[in-house]
């Protein structure tokens, strides 16, 4: 057995960049029908993915995975972040397609359609970005299909040293 064998450790990649940001609003709702006021932040975002070396001895090519989570982090710039399956929160558009109104118990908000985002997700949180994040990640890159690669995790910081992650076994 070899020095490197005996040890039995995983390989990862991790890529994080001040480019790797995106602003965007949203509003999340709490138990007890708390609704916060719509805000926003500057949500920093980290890929890693753990696996085997590959022929090539990467886990992962880091500048695909750099250009993939740019390109997911793109679609939630400027916009204002909403959710499709929260119990309480209706998400409509409007009849011409310009508008989109979400409904919590008495409040409405009116936003042009352009600057939405709908998210599949019970709410915008952090937690459910990042899950999100991942699944769309693994989607688009096909990562799946990738015998080497075992697991893919995306952090999402919301504030300066408040991060979620999720993390999806492949």
């Amino acid at each position: 057995m070899s020095e490197f064998e005996k040890y039995g450790g995983t390989f990862s990649v991790r890529v994080t960049k001040d480019t790797l940001v995106f602003s965007a609003a949203h509003f999340i709702t709490f138990a007890g029908g708390v609704c916060e006021r719509l805000h926003g932040h500057n949500w920093r975002v980290e890929a890693w993915i753990a696996g085997q070396l590959d022929e090539n001895r990467y886990v992962f090519d880091f500048i695909a995975l750099r250009d993939g989570l740019q390109r997911l982090i793109a679609e939630l710039d400027h916009s204002v972040l909403l959710p499709d399956r929260h119990p309480q929160i209706t998400v409509q558009g409007g009849e011409d397609g310009r508008e989109i109104t979400a409904r919590f118990e008495d409040r409405r908000w009116v936003f042009p359609a352009e600057d939405c985002r709908i998210l599949p997700m019970a709410n915008t949180t952090a937690e459910e970005i990042a899950r999100w994040m991942t699944l769309e990640l693994i989607q688009r890159l096909e990562l799946t299909g990738n015998a080497g690669l075992a697991q893919v995790r995306i952090s999402v910081e919301e504030n300066f040293g408040q991060w979620a992650d999720y993390t999806a076994s492949l």
